[in-house]
């Protein structure tokens, strides 16, 4: 009885491993620049998404903040000039898979089609992108991390999830992250919804603005997912140069 219990417990685990945005037993991911950083990174999960992300975009230009977009690559196909629109402001565009599957249920082969279909819609539709990449419902296993890294690709999860597909206002959005930010954090958030185009979105807008403002007032810097890493990167080197 005891041995079934602890092999409950550990299937248990390992399960909760799989969608967990912080546990890396199965593979490292990004998760941001750690406590005491005063950088934030804004990440938008499903777009492009008719018309939300438009109007996501001229909020974020109002506050100069640049965010990092995981698109859908089935949606890019549908809106090819909202995720042209997403690359010229300048922000930063990322994988999300083409059609969005739960991966730890995906064959390897099936795992390589949607990142490299999606990569290439990608590349077709707004030329040269990032490598960062997210795994739909933050979902992975070993083959999964496996067959991205073996496509030159870098997994994103997230520190602060914002619930925003189920918090029924903008301020109750705003008011769940803001509470949660230490510092160096990696915020998910949602431009779109994996199940259809025009997908309502207003509250994350809203919640957007108000974030961005009170942040900023509290002394944190926006900065995007690919410029975290560089300065960490460049932090390490410079930290390695003094040893």
């Amino acid at each position: 009885m005891f041995g079934f219990l602890i092999g409950a417990v550990v299937l248990g685990y390992a399960g909760y491993a799989a969608y967990a945005p912080r546990s890396r037993l199965y593979g490292r991911t990004y998760l941001g620049a750690g406590r005491g950083s005063r950088q934030l990174a804004l990440t938008y999960d499903d777009g492009p998404n008719d018309p939300h992300t438009l109007r996501l975009l001229e909020v974020l230009a109002r506050h100069e903040v640049r965010a990092t977009f995981f698109m859908i690559g089935r949606f890019v196909v549908e809106k090819p000039e909202i995720a042209r629109e997403v690359a010229r402001a300048g922000h930063v565009i990322g994988n999300h898979t083409f059609n969005h599957p739960n991966l730890i249920f995906c064959s390897p082969a099936r795992v390589r089609s949607e990142l490299e279909q999606c990569r290439k819609i990608l590349t077709d539709t707004v030329g040269e992108h990032s490598r960062l990449w997210r795994p739909p419902f933050g979902a992975r296993l070993p083959h999964v991390l496996s067959v991205s890294r073996r496509l030159g690709l870098e997994p994103v999860m997230w520190t602060v999830s914002s619930n925003d597909w189920k918090i029924s206002t903008g301020d109750g959005i705003e008011q769940r992250v803001a509470t949660r930010i230490r510092g160096g954090d990696v915020i998910l958030m949602h431009d779109g919804a994996h199940l259809r185009m025009g997908a309502e979105r207003a509250r994350t807008i809203e919640a957007t603005d108000g974030l961005i403002r009170r942040c900023k007032h509290q002394g944190y810097q926006f900065v995007t997912v690919t410029e975290m890493m560089e300065q960490e990167a460049g932090g390490r080197m410079q930290e390695a140069g003094k040893a």
